[in-house]
């Protein structure tokens, strides 16, 4: 699980549309692939995430769902959800950790919801414990 949803991970979604109580599917029409394979994309979706700027729709949606997306360690979240999240913050926290501190620090400042979800990012293979 990650960053992007779940950050971030968690990154990481309040909901205008619900797929069968999840989130809207807009979220599973996010191309991460295309995002960690292009800096200016990446960049353009935390500048939205972080600071609302240049939100696509996709970004947008997600933006306002990872404060829940958080706090419930993204239960709602589907299966492509958690792997692209999974992929996500694996990539954000080798490559770009400033992006996941400073991710954390906006929708976590005190790390409660990392901690609450530590134990499930671990068995997914995300450790946030260093941030």
């Amino acid at each position: 699980m990650g960053l992007f949803l779940q950050i971030v991970a968690f990154m990481a979604i309040i909901l205008t549309g619900h797929c069968e109580d999840g989130y809207s599917s807009k979220l599973e029409k996010i191309d991460i692939d295309a995002i960690i394979k292009n800096d200016r994309l990446l960049q353009n979706h935390f500048g939205c995430i972080l600071q609302g700027r240049g939100c696509t729709p996709e970004a947008d949606e997600l933006k306002r769902h990872i404060p829940e997306i958080m706090e419930t360690c993204c239960e709602k979240c589907s299966d492509k959800h958690k792997e692209d999240a999974k992929k996500m913050s694996l990539f954000l926290i080798d490559n770009k950790p400033e992006y996941v501190k400073s991710m954390l620090d906006k929708y976590d400042p005190i790390r409660e919801y990392t901690q609450k979800c530590a134990e499930q990012l671990k068995n997914e293979g995300v450790d946030l414990s260093s941030f």
